[in-house]
């Protein structure tokens, strides 16, 4: 049995705990990122600003600079609120809450880019010919655009994930148990951290394997019925 002196379980519990991180912190990446994209081409000179300042900072920010702001700054917002309704206690989010709104904010910045771009490069001649059948923005939305969107999209967003699943190491530094976590706590209790940090990067790879293992099924699965051109 893999027990690494007793904490196998530990460490198998990091696995779980960062799965769960990066799927919570892709799907509202992904969420903030088709909005982002959507008003960075909106006419609405004002939702072009907003995209554009979300993603200019985003981008400018480390992500452990966003996880450590999240995570103690929303402390201090959240009593406050608090306060406003009767409430004295110390109110703050859990490390595993920070972490998902914290790498999805993050993944969004860079997702609004990889759609924006998927979106721009659906030719123009279907949009005008779904107006001209007389379909509304958000119809011409839901049937022309999103469905190609997606095919267009996902190797960007593959790559974007893969560089998630690595940056949820960084949720390590508020206490989140994830992977890094369990092979410290692992290696300095039985002063052998670098069997623990080894085995930590074997299991990083093995991640990162199968999610690009998944991401080529994905993509086939998308590009079914396509018309391919050929030169």
């Amino acid at each position: 049995m893999f027990d690494l002196q007793g904490y196998g379980p530990l460490i198998a519990e990091g696995v779980v705990m960062t799965i769960r991180l990066a799927l919570g912190a892709l799907v509202l990446g992904l969420v903030l990122g088709l909005a982002g994209a959507v008003a960075k081409l909106s006419p609405d000179p004002v939702a072009r600003a907003i995209g554009g300042v979300y993603t200019t900072v985003m981008r400018g920010i480390p992500e452990f600079l966003v996880v450590m702001i999240i995570y103690f700054g929303s402390s201090g917002v959240l009593t406050t609120v608090a306060g406003w309704f009767g409430h004295d206690e110390f109110v703050e989010l859990s490390p595993y809450i920070a972490g998902v709104i914290a790498l999805g904010v993050a993944f969004g910045a860079y997702a609004t880019e990889v759609f924006r771009g998927a979106i721009l490069a659906i030719p123009k001649g279907q949009i005008e010919a779904a107006r001209a059948f007389g379909m509304g923005p958000w119809l011409t939305f839901r049937r022309i655009t999103l469905p190609q969107l997606w095919r267009v999209a996902l190797p960007g967003l593959g790559n974007l994930f893969m560089v998630l699943l690595k940056d949820t190491s960084l949720v390590s530094v508020i206490g989140l148990n994830e992977i890094l976590r369990t092979a410290y706590i692992g290696g300095q209790a039985t002063k052998d951290s670098f069997t623990f940090y080894s085995v930590a990067l074997l299991i990083y790879l093995a991640m990162t394997w199968v999610a690009s293992r998944g991401q080529a099924r994905i993509e086939r699965w998308a590009a079914r019925g396509a018309t391919v051109g050929r030169l």
